[in-house]
């Protein structure tokens, strides 16, 4: 991600932040329940600027819960405006995004992050990036389709998804029962 000069991209979960404290990193973005309480990991970075965005990794709205939201979306490419802009006062960086898991909302957000920086690069292109960062990635339906919407891409992001979906369960046929427990159906029957 060379345009918000960035050399490094890391997605992890919250159990795997304390592993990451001694690689440097400059930001980070929390993608996290409302009422997790503040995570004590990050005291044992080096100084970074953060990023804190607090909703539930849901697909239906549920009562009770935060669904993510298209401000929530915008609230994470205005981070990434603001990754571009920082590029001129620095040289590398080193971007961690996280959620609970590492599996859905940071990897969402990753690939809007990515598709925001390369926008003439195709969706499918950027999901098998998003994978070699973060193999495990099933990045979260709803918030990919905001992206889609607020980066222009005409439902092209969407589409990658659900090509990206039946990769996963091709590569990872657990996803699909695992998928369905968590009340993600719609999103296994989005692969075909």
């Amino acid at each position: 991600m060379h345009p918000i000069a960035i050399s490094t991209l890391t997605i992890c979960g919250i159990e795997e932040l304390p592993a990451q404290s001694a690689r440097k990193v400059s930001h980070v973005l929390s993608l996290l329940d409302p009422e997790l309480p503040e995570l004590e990991s990050f005291a044992a970075y080096e100084a970074h600027e953060r990023t804190t965005l607090r909703f539930h990794d849901i697909i239906t709205p549920q009562e009770g819960r935060v669904h993510p939201t298209e401000a929530h979306v915008a609230a994470i490419l205005d981070f990434g405006g603001s990754l571009r802009e920082s590029a001129l006062t620095r040289s590398g960086g080193h971007l961690l995004v996280h959620c609970h898991m590492g599996i859905s909302r940071s990897t969402a957000a990753m690939l809007a992050l990515m598709a925001q920086v390369l926008p003439e690069e195709s969706e499918d292109a950027l999901f098998a990036r998003l994978r070699a960062i973060r193999p495990q990635a099933w990045p979260n339906s709803v918030m990919i389709g905001y992206a889609d919407a607020q980066l222009q891409r005409g439902g092209r992001l969407s589409a990658a998804l659900c090509r990206h979906y039946a990769h996963q369960l091709a590569a990872q046929p657990r996803y699909r029962q695992w998928m369905a427990d968590l009340g993600r159906g719609a999103e296994v029957a989005m692969a075909g």
